[in-house]
Protein backbone atom coordinates (compact mmCIF):
# COMPACT_ATOMS: atom_id res chain seq x y z
CA UNK A 1 0.00 0.00 0.00
CA UNK A 2 3.12 2.51 1.11
CA UNK A 3 4.67 1.39 -2.00
CA UNK A 4 1.85 1.82 -4.70
CA UNK A 5 1.50 5.22 -2.29
CA UNK A 6 4.86 6.52 -3.16
CA UNK A 7 4.92 5.17 -6.95
CA UNK A 8 1.49 8.07 -7.37
CA UNK A 9 3.22 10.48 -5.84
CA UNK A 10 5.95 10.11 -8.15
CA UNK A 11 3.91 10.36 -11.05
CA UNK A 12 1.43 13.16 -9.57
CA UNK A 13 4.51 15.01 -9.89
CA UNK A 14 5.56 13.70 -13.28
CA UNK A 15 2.60 14.69 -15.12
CA UNK A 16 1.16 17.65 -13.14
CA UNK A 17 4.50 19.30 -12.69
CA UNK A 18 5.09 21.47 -9.49
CA UNK A 19 2.06 20.29 -6.58
CA UNK A 20 1.43 21.45 -3.35
CA UNK A 21 1.74 19.30 0.03
CA UNK A 22 -1.70 20.25 0.21
CA UNK A 23 -2.98 18.93 -3.47
CA UNK A 24 -0.67 15.99 -3.17
CA UNK A 25 -2.01 15.35 0.27
CA UNK A 26 -6.21 15.75 -1.28
CA UNK A 27 -5.17 12.92 -4.64
CA UNK A 28 -3.65 10.58 -2.74
CA UNK A 29 -5.99 10.92 0.07
CA UNK A 30 -3.68 11.06 3.17
CA UNK A 31 -2.43 13.94 5.49
CA UNK A 32 -0.15 16.77 4.80
CA UNK A 33 2.60 14.84 7.26
CA UNK A 34 2.65 11.80 5.26
CA UNK A 35 3.44 13.72 2.24
CA UNK A 36 6.21 15.23 4.26
CA UNK A 37 7.37 11.72 5.41
CA UNK A 38 7.53 9.86 1.85
CA UNK A 39 8.93 13.22 -0.01
CA UNK A 40 12.12 12.68 2.64
CA UNK A 41 12.05 8.61 2.04
CA UNK A 42 11.69 9.61 -1.95
CA UNK A 43 14.89 11.68 -1.58
CA UNK A 44 16.84 9.21 0.81
CA UNK A 45 15.74 6.30 -2.50
CA UNK A 46 17.47 8.55 -4.78
CA UNK A 47 14.11 10.06 -6.59
CA UNK A 48 15.05 13.79 -7.27
CA UNK A 49 12.23 15.61 -5.37
CA UNK A 50 12.85 19.18 -4.45
CA UNK A 51 11.10 21.66 -2.68
CA UNK A 52 10.13 25.31 -3.81
CA UNK A 53 9.39 28.36 -1.60
CA UNK A 54 7.16 31.14 -2.46
CA UNK A 55 3.16 31.36 -3.55
CA UNK A 56 3.95 29.60 -6.54
CA UNK A 57 6.27 26.20 -4.42
CA UNK A 58 5.66 23.47 -4.13
CA UNK A 59 7.10 20.07 -4.89
CA UNK A 60 8.64 19.06 -8.37
CA UNK A 61 11.05 16.61 -10.13
CA UNK A 62 13.98 17.42 -11.19
CA UNK A 63 13.78 18.48 -15.32
CA UNK A 64 14.23 15.14 -17.16
CA UNK A 65 13.18 12.84 -14.41
CA UNK A 66 10.16 11.01 -16.03
CA UNK A 67 9.43 7.68 -18.28
CA UNK A 68 7.86 7.80 -21.01
CA UNK A 69 5.33 5.93 -23.50
CA UNK A 70 7.16 5.90 -26.79
CA UNK A 71 5.48 4.90 -30.06
CA UNK A 72 2.90 5.99 -29.56
CA UNK A 73 0.55 7.95 -32.14
CA UNK A 74 -2.53 11.15 -31.24
CA UNK A 75 -5.01 8.53 -32.80
CA UNK A 76 -4.17 5.63 -30.57
CA UNK A 77 -3.29 7.67 -27.44
CA UNK A 78 -6.80 9.42 -27.57
CA UNK A 79 -8.27 5.58 -28.38
CA UNK A 80 -6.44 4.22 -25.31
CA UNK A 81 -8.92 6.67 -22.89
CA UNK A 82 -11.96 5.00 -24.74
CA UNK A 83 -11.05 1.63 -23.25
CA UNK A 84 -12.26 2.03 -20.32
CA UNK A 85 -16.00 2.51 -18.72
CA UNK A 86 -15.32 4.60 -15.71
CA UNK A 87 -19.17 4.24 -14.20
CA UNK A 88 -19.29 0.41 -14.36
CA UNK A 89 -15.84 -0.20 -13.56
CA UNK A 90 -16.21 1.95 -10.20
CA UNK A 91 -19.53 -0.41 -9.59
CA UNK A 92 -17.37 -3.03 -9.62
CA UNK A 93 -15.05 -2.19 -6.90
CA UNK A 94 -12.68 -1.12 -9.37
CA UNK A 95 -12.42 2.65 -9.52
CA UNK A 96 -8.72 3.30 -7.49
CA UNK A 97 -7.08 0.51 -10.30
CA UNK A 98 -8.30 2.28 -13.44
CA UNK A 99 -7.77 6.14 -12.19
CA UNK A 100 -4.19 4.35 -11.16
CA UNK A 101 -3.69 3.32 -14.66
CA UNK A 102 -4.58 5.96 -16.13
CA UNK A 103 -2.43 8.02 -13.96
CA UNK A 104 0.65 6.27 -14.54
CA UNK A 105 -0.49 6.51 -18.57
CA UNK A 106 -0.58 10.26 -18.44
CA UNK A 107 2.38 10.68 -16.41
CA UNK A 108 4.42 8.17 -19.17
CA UNK A 109 3.35 10.09 -22.16
CA UNK A 110 5.12 12.69 -24.02
CA UNK A 111 3.77 16.51 -23.76
CA UNK A 112 2.52 16.88 -26.97
CA UNK A 113 -0.35 13.73 -26.11
CA UNK A 114 -1.23 14.78 -22.83
CA UNK A 115 -4.35 16.23 -23.49
CA UNK A 116 -5.25 12.64 -25.13
CA UNK A 117 -7.45 11.91 -21.84
CA UNK A 118 -9.60 15.23 -22.04
CA UNK A 119 -10.33 15.47 -25.71
CA UNK A 120 -11.21 11.97 -25.82
CA UNK A 121 -13.58 12.29 -22.73
CA UNK A 122 -15.12 15.46 -24.53
CA UNK A 123 -16.09 13.50 -27.84
CA UNK A 124 -17.28 10.31 -26.59
CA UNK A 125 -19.24 9.26 -23.70
CA UNK A 126 -19.50 5.06 -23.54
CA UNK A 127 -22.58 4.54 -21.42
CA UNK A 128 -22.43 0.98 -20.91
CA UNK A 129 -25.24 -1.12 -23.35
CA UNK A 130 -27.93 -3.49 -21.50
CA UNK A 131 -27.87 -7.45 -21.81
CA UNK A 132 -29.94 -9.15 -24.67
CA UNK A 133 -29.54 -6.18 -26.98
CA UNK A 134 -28.37 -7.23 -30.41
CA UNK A 135 -28.72 -3.85 -32.41
CA UNK A 136 -26.60 -3.19 -36.10
CA UNK A 137 -24.20 -0.88 -36.09
CA UNK A 138 -25.63 2.61 -38.16
CA UNK A 139 -24.27 2.80 -41.59
CA UNK A 140 -23.41 6.24 -41.02
CA UNK A 141 -21.29 5.75 -37.42
CA UNK A 142 -17.83 5.83 -38.67
CA UNK A 143 -18.30 8.77 -40.59
CA UNK A 144 -20.38 10.53 -38.21
CA UNK A 145 -17.50 9.97 -35.27
CA UNK A 146 -14.56 11.16 -37.58
CA UNK A 147 -16.47 14.04 -37.78
CA UNK A 148 -17.13 14.76 -34.02
CA UNK A 149 -13.07 14.06 -33.60
CA UNK A 150 -12.49 16.50 -36.27
CA UNK A 151 -14.82 19.38 -35.55
CA UNK A 152 -16.29 19.08 -38.95
CA UNK A 153 -19.93 20.76 -39.30
CA UNK A 154 -22.36 18.27 -41.34
CA UNK A 155 -25.77 18.49 -43.35
CA UNK A 156 -27.72 15.87 -41.72
CA UNK A 157 -30.41 13.97 -43.01
CA UNK A 158 -33.00 12.66 -40.18
CA UNK A 159 -36.06 10.61 -40.49
CA UNK A 160 -38.67 11.04 -38.18
CA UNK A 161 -42.60 10.51 -39.31
CA UNK A 162 -40.80 12.36 -42.67
CA UNK A 163 -37.52 12.97 -43.72
CA UNK A 164 -35.67 17.12 -42.41
CA UNK A 165 -32.48 18.37 -43.25
CA UNK A 166 -30.40 19.83 -40.15
CA UNK A 167 -26.92 21.28 -40.42
CA UNK A 168 -25.55 20.58 -37.36
CA UNK A 169 -21.92 20.85 -35.53
CA UNK A 170 -21.70 17.14 -33.79
CA UNK A 171 -20.87 17.38 -30.63
CA UNK A 172 -20.29 13.95 -29.24
CA UNK A 173 -21.68 10.55 -29.41
CA UNK A 174 -23.32 8.69 -26.68
CA UNK A 175 -24.26 4.82 -26.80
CA UNK A 176 -27.06 4.14 -25.02
CA UNK A 177 -28.08 0.49 -24.00
CA UNK A 178 -26.65 -0.62 -27.24
CA UNK A 179 -27.76 2.25 -29.76
CA UNK A 180 -25.67 5.07 -30.64
CA UNK A 181 -27.27 8.92 -30.56
CA UNK A 182 -25.44 11.72 -31.43
CA UNK A 183 -25.55 15.33 -29.35
CA UNK A 184 -25.21 17.92 -31.67
CA UNK A 185 -26.02 21.96 -32.32
CA UNK A 186 -28.30 22.92 -34.73
CA UNK A 187 -28.87 27.07 -34.82
CA UNK A 188 -28.40 27.74 -30.55
CA UNK A 189 -29.87 24.21 -29.59
CA UNK A 190 -28.20 21.40 -28.43
CA UNK A 191 -30.44 18.13 -29.32
CA UNK A 192 -29.94 14.70 -29.49
CA UNK A 193 -30.63 11.98 -32.43
CA UNK A 194 -30.80 8.17 -33.03
CA UNK A 195 -28.01 7.93 -35.00
CA UNK A 196 -29.81 4.79 -36.80
CA UNK A 197 -32.78 7.16 -37.84
CA UNK A 198 -29.96 9.39 -39.76
CA UNK A 199 -30.12 8.54 -43.08
CA UNK A 200 -27.43 10.46 -44.60
CA UNK A 201 -24.81 12.99 -43.83
CA UNK A 202 -22.37 15.52 -45.80
CA UNK A 203 -19.83 17.52 -44.97
CA UNK A 204 -20.81 21.53 -45.12
CA UNK A 205 -16.72 22.06 -45.20
CA UNK A 206 -16.62 24.59 -42.33
CA UNK A 207 -15.50 23.58 -38.95
CA UNK A 208 -16.99 24.61 -35.39
CA UNK A 209 -15.75 26.31 -32.35
CA UNK A 210 -16.70 23.96 -29.64
CA UNK A 211 -17.74 25.19 -26.09
CA UNK A 212 -15.03 24.71 -23.73
CA UNK A 213 -17.58 24.35 -21.03
CA UNK A 214 -19.64 22.36 -22.88
CA UNK A 215 -19.54 18.55 -20.75
CA UNK A 216 -20.88 15.85 -22.91
CA UNK A 217 -21.78 13.01 -19.85
CA UNK A 218 -23.62 16.14 -17.59
CA UNK A 219 -25.30 16.84 -20.59
CA UNK A 220 -26.25 13.33 -21.29
CA UNK A 221 -27.38 12.86 -17.93
CA UNK A 222 -29.43 15.62 -17.61
CA UNK A 223 -31.15 14.46 -21.20
CA UNK A 224 -31.91 11.47 -20.07
CA UNK A 225 -33.80 11.92 -17.20
CA UNK A 226 -35.92 14.54 -19.02
CA UNK A 227 -36.85 12.16 -21.66
CA UNK A 228 -37.75 9.59 -19.35
CA UNK A 229 -39.55 11.76 -17.07
CA UNK A 230 -41.96 13.31 -20.32
CA UNK A 231 -43.14 9.63 -21.02
CA UNK A 232 -44.26 8.72 -18.04
CA UNK A 233 -48.05 10.62 -17.89
CA UNK A 234 -49.76 8.58 -16.38
CA UNK A 235 -49.89 8.52 -12.20
CA UNK A 236 -51.36 6.11 -10.03
CA UNK A 237 -51.74 5.68 -5.85
CA UNK A 238 -50.66 2.71 -4.00
CA UNK A 239 -49.52 1.30 -0.74
CA UNK A 240 -45.79 -0.31 -0.57
CA UNK A 241 -44.75 -2.74 2.33
CA UNK A 242 -41.52 -2.24 3.62
CA UNK A 243 -40.23 -4.58 1.25
CA UNK A 244 -42.31 -3.37 -1.76
CA UNK A 245 -40.13 -0.01 -0.80
CA UNK A 246 -37.13 -1.83 -1.38
CA UNK A 247 -37.82 -3.71 -4.46
CA UNK A 248 -39.81 -0.62 -5.98
CA UNK A 249 -36.17 -0.09 -7.66
CA UNK A 250 -36.18 -3.21 -9.40
CA UNK A 251 -39.22 -2.27 -11.37
CA UNK A 252 -40.08 0.93 -11.97
CA UNK A 253 -38.06 3.89 -13.65
CA UNK A 254 -35.67 5.47 -11.37
CA UNK A 255 -36.77 9.07 -12.24
CA UNK A 256 -40.31 7.60 -10.87
CA UNK A 257 -38.86 5.72 -7.65
CA UNK A 258 -37.21 8.50 -6.40
CA UNK A 259 -40.25 10.95 -7.49
CA UNK A 260 -42.63 8.53 -5.54
CA UNK A 261 -40.65 7.82 -2.41
CA UNK A 262 -39.77 11.51 -1.76
CA UNK A 263 -43.16 12.17 -1.72
CA UNK A 264 -44.36 9.37 0.68
CA UNK A 265 -46.48 10.01 3.42
CA UNK A 266 -45.41 8.21 6.77
CA UNK A 267 -45.72 5.24 7.46
CA UNK A 268 -48.24 3.28 9.17
CA UNK A 269 -47.89 1.51 12.46
CA UNK A 270 -46.86 -1.47 10.28
CA UNK A 271 -44.22 0.03 7.91
CA UNK A 272 -46.66 0.24 4.91
CA UNK A 273 -46.15 3.45 3.17
CA UNK A 274 -48.67 5.93 0.66
CA UNK A 275 -47.38 7.42 -2.56
CA UNK A 276 -48.11 8.44 -5.58
CA UNK A 277 -45.84 6.71 -8.58
CA UNK A 278 -45.27 8.00 -12.36
CA UNK A 279 -46.35 5.87 -14.51
CA UNK A 280 -46.05 5.57 -18.80
CA UNK A 281 -49.51 4.05 -19.19
CA UNK A 282 -51.75 2.19 -16.80
CA UNK A 283 -51.21 -1.13 -19.06
CA UNK A 284 -47.35 -0.84 -17.99
CA UNK A 285 -48.88 0.22 -14.56
CA UNK A 286 -50.36 -3.01 -14.15
CA UNK A 287 -47.55 -5.19 -15.27
CA UNK A 288 -45.01 -3.26 -12.60
CA UNK A 289 -47.86 -4.37 -9.86
CA UNK A 290 -48.03 -7.84 -10.87
CA UNK A 291 -44.57 -7.84 -10.34
CA UNK A 292 -44.86 -6.27 -6.85
CA UNK A 293 -47.40 -9.36 -5.17
CA UNK A 294 -48.68 -8.95 -2.79
CA UNK A 295 -46.01 -6.04 -1.46
CA UNK A 296 -48.01 -3.44 -2.85
CA UNK A 297 -51.76 -2.68 -3.11
CA UNK A 298 -53.10 -0.07 -5.57
CA UNK A 299 -55.47 2.60 -4.09
CA UNK A 300 -56.43 4.63 -7.48
CA UNK A 301 -57.45 4.38 -10.04
CA UNK A 302 -60.44 2.02 -9.27
CA UNK A 303 -60.11 -0.08 -12.79
CA UNK A 304 -56.65 -0.60 -11.98
CA UNK A 305 -57.10 -1.99 -8.70
CA UNK A 306 -60.19 -4.06 -10.16
CA UNK A 307 -58.20 -5.36 -12.80
CA UNK A 308 -55.83 -6.55 -10.33
CA UNK A 309 -57.57 -8.03 -8.00
CA UNK A 310 -59.31 -9.85 -10.65
CA UNK A 311 -55.15 -11.05 -11.12
CA UNK A 312 -55.26 -11.53 -7.72
CA UNK A 313 -58.42 -14.49 -7.34
CA UNK A 314 -57.28 -16.22 -10.31
CA UNK A 315 -53.40 -17.09 -8.89
CA UNK A 316 -55.24 -17.69 -5.73
CA UNK A 317 -57.42 -20.32 -7.54
CA UNK A 318 -53.98 -21.79 -9.16
CA UNK A 319 -52.60 -22.30 -5.98
CA UNK A 320 -55.74 -23.85 -3.69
Amino acid sequence: MRAARLINLVLLLQSRGTMTAAELAAELEVSERTVYRDVVELSAAGVPVYASQGRTGGYHLVDGYRTRLTGLSRAEAEALFLAGLPGPAAEMGLGEPVRAARLKVLAALPPGLRDASSVAGQRFHLDAPGWFHDAETPPVLLALAQAVWQDRELTMVYRRRDEVTRVVAPYGLVLKNGTWYLVGQVGEELRSYRVDRIVSIEPTGATFARDPAFDLPSFWAQRAVEFVRQMLRETITIRLSPDGVRVLGFVAEAVAVREALDGAAEPDPDGWVRTRLPVESLEVAYSYMLRLGPEVEVLEPASLRSRLAAAAARTAELYR
